[in-house]
């Protein structure tokens, strides 16, 4: 019988967008097995510009995860004492869900750097990635296109039919910077936190 899977979503969700929820539901509705999607925020170790604290993002996304089904949030790479690696972080899940498959998910502006990942070999031996196709990108192009990648042509899941959404963190925050509306960009959960969402960027900014 075939394994039950987690999806893990990592990224700075610098503040969550409906885009991040939406490709996560999607993935629960489009692949077979898919049990939940695990949200992994990157830590403040990444030394990503305009990065809100560590709590506030994880904080952020609980908020979201506690009221959706099937969707959690792991505080895996905040609580390390380093930055972590892909392949690190998949790995310890992996052992923690040792009767789960562990998919990673990335978007195709991801794809085309994963060869240069540490250790994207093994990366992509040991685990399947979920690929969100962005703007006008089709991944088996990018996969055809790319010798490494075709190596593990295997290893790739495509997220058919899916509904596309980009929806800029960046420009998020210029607008909750402005006082402008954000209803339609963030999750309902945190629109009504409108105040603490704009309490953080207050800060990070």
């Amino acid at each position: 019988m075939d394994k039950e899977i987690i999806a893990v979503f990592g990224g700075a969700f610098n503040p969550p967008t409906v885009a991040h929820i939406n490709f996560a539901k999607q993935i629960l509705n489009k692949i077979d097995r898919v049990e939940k999607v695990i949200f992994v925020p990157v830590s403040t170790k990444y030394h990503k510009s305009g990065l809100a604290s560590d709590a506030d993002r994880f904080n952020m996304l609980k908020c979201i995860c506690d009221s959706e089904k099937c969707l959690e949030v792991s505080s895996i790479e905040l609580d390390s004492t380093r930055q972590l690696y892909t392949i690190e972080t998949l790995r310890i899940l992996k052992k923690r869900y040792p009767d789960k498959e562990i998919y990673f998910i990335i978007g195709t502006d991801n794809l085309k750097e994963i060869k240069t990942w540490y250790k994207a070999d093994l990366l992509l031996q040991e685990f399947k990635i979920i690929v969100l196709e962005r703007n006008e990108d089709i991944m088996e192009n990018i996969i055809e296109n790319d010798n490494f990648l075709k190596q593990y042509e295997s290893s790739f899941i495509k997220l058919q039919h899916i509904e596309k959404m980009h929806i800029s963190s960046t420009y998020i925050r210029k607008q909750i910077e402005l006082g402008n509306p954000v209803d339609t960009l963030v999750p309902n959960q945190l629109i009504e936190k409108i105040d603490i969402l704009k309490n953080i960027y207050q800060k990070a900014t």
